[in-house]
């Protein structure tokens, strides 16, 4: 028996054949599908990994600039600490120097004329004329050192006065503090002028 003819004279297949039709165009809209996937997950990734290094420079700059700050900040406090170790050498040298000179046996250098001052020669300090009150200073490369000069002091000749400078050192030799006190001895009392802080001379 022959399958019934439609009216407009095609024959419609049989449903083997309509199966294995839709079956064939479901395999190709599926591979077809599956690579428009494949192309955009690539496309996806050609995306994100120029992101992906973006962010991994930005945080390695980040990272190198926070270290330089560190690094930076470990020496300055390292650098303050050690001014702060030869500020507290020269202070204590100070006070020393001062005792030693009262007790006479500091030398004491003459006064000069004018404005010259024994102190502003730098390489006083390593002559006989300077005194190192103590053989060494804890945490300092070298023991604090003062020079004590005599100044005049005009209209009062009865007036002893004496000009102390001292010097201290850091753990390293080139980390320098330089203060200064001037003592005055008149009719048997002694006054003291507040402690200041001198920059070092200059080499010639």
């Amino acid at each position: 028996m022959t399958a019934p003819t439609p009216a407009n004279g095609s024959r419609t297949p049989p449903a083997g054949r309509r199966r294995v039709g839709l079956t064939r165009r479901a395999s190709a809209y599926g591979a077809h599908t599956g690579v428009g996937a494949r192309l955009r997950l690539a496309r996806h990734r050609g995306i994100v990994l120029p992101g992906a290094l973006i962010l991994a420079s930005a945080m390695l700059v980040t990272s190198a600039a926070w270290l330089e700050i560190s690094i930076a900040q470990t020496r300055l406090a390292a650098n303050v600490h050690d001014h702060i170790r030869a500020t507290q050498a020269a202070d204590g040298a100070l006070r020393l120097c001062a005792e030693a000179s009262r007790a006479g046996v500091a030398p004491v250098l003459p006064a000069l004329s004018g404005e010259r001052a024994h102190w502003k020669e730098i390489a006083m300090f390593e002559e006989a004329g300077a005194y190192e009150p103590v053989p060494s200073w804890t945490g300092s490369a070298r023991p604090p050192q003062c020079v004590i000069e005599a100044i005049s002091i005009a209209g009062r000749p009865d007036a002893s006065a004496y000009c102390i400078t001292a010097r201290g050192f850091g753990a390293k030799a080139s980390t320098e503090a330089w203060l200064q006190l001037m003592l005055v001895s008149e009719e048997g009392r002694e006054r003291r002028a507040w402690r200041r802080i001198v920059a070092a001379p200059v080499p010639r």
